[in-house]
């Protein structure tokens, strides 16, 4: 997971990356904000690995707060200014985003950073985010990675977590699971199903097929508009 905090000094860029954050399941938004002295701050405290950067602000404009920060965390700079750029990539910014900035053009730039961050360190991230659960067997508590979850089924009395072709039985509620389990991570699609974001493969009609699963889960009516309106958010036009 990839910790990223926005700083520009105009709340409806911040309103447009928050939405494309929300879209990108190996980010994480830790904050926004207007002022980049509170961002600063944020920086040296938190553990930050990227910063969505606006260059023309108040107090502080963005490539001071690129000197300020002296590469403690990944840049991606958003401006509506292309002449920033040369200083940017003199800086070693990761890379350089105009305003308005697409969805496919944001993802592509996140992809940069990725690509940047040892996998040592990204999987380290991914192992911190679990759950315990009260497995079949009495007093008996299970840890499960988020990442390995592929889907978790309703059966009556208790749920059953599908991970990598292995089922556990865990005794909880639906709604509960839906409440615990990160939004941008989780959705569901049925009244029986919750299914990992990352390992969708592709939807044909009511189905949906998700990665290195054999049954393709069933969309339900009542769920199909808000696993559409994810779909949209991340289709090329």
């Amino acid at each position: 997971m990839i910790h990223c905090i926005i700083v520009d000094d105009e709340q409806h860029a911040i309103d447009i990356l928050v939405h494309y954050v929300q879209q990108t399941p190996h980010l994480k938004l830790e904050g926004c904000f207007t002022n980049p002295m509170e961002a600063l701050k944020v920086v040296g405290e938190q553990k930050i690995d990227l910063v969505f950067l606006d260059i023309q602000m108040p107090e502080l404009s963005g490539i001071d707060f690129i000197k300020a920060i002296k590469g403690k965390c990944k840049v991606i700079l958003t401006t509506a200014y292309s002449e920033f750029a040369l200083e940017g990539y003199e800086l070693y910014v990761v890379d350089y985003l105009l305003k308005p900035i697409r969805l496919p053009r944001f993802l592509a730039a996140v992809q940069k950073v990725v690509e940047q961050i040892p996998a040592a360190a990204q999987q380290e991230a991914a192992e911190e985010e679990y759950i315990f659960v009260k497995t079949e067997s009495k007093g008996k508590l299970l840890k499960i990675n988020l990442a390995d979850i592929d889907f978790i089924e309703s059966l009556k009395n208790y749920m059953a977590i599908h991970c990598g072709g292995h089922k556990t039985l865990v005794f909880t509620s639906m709604k509960e699971l839906e409440e615990r389990l990160p939004k941008k991570r989780f959705i569901r699609v049925h009244k029986s199903y919750i299914i990992s974001i990352p390992k969708i493969t592709g939807i044909e009609g009511n189905l949906v097929r998700l990665k290195n699963v054999i049954t393709d889960i069933q969309i339900g009516e009542s769920y199909k508009t808000e696993l559409m309106e994810l779909i949209k958010a991340n289709m090329i036009q």
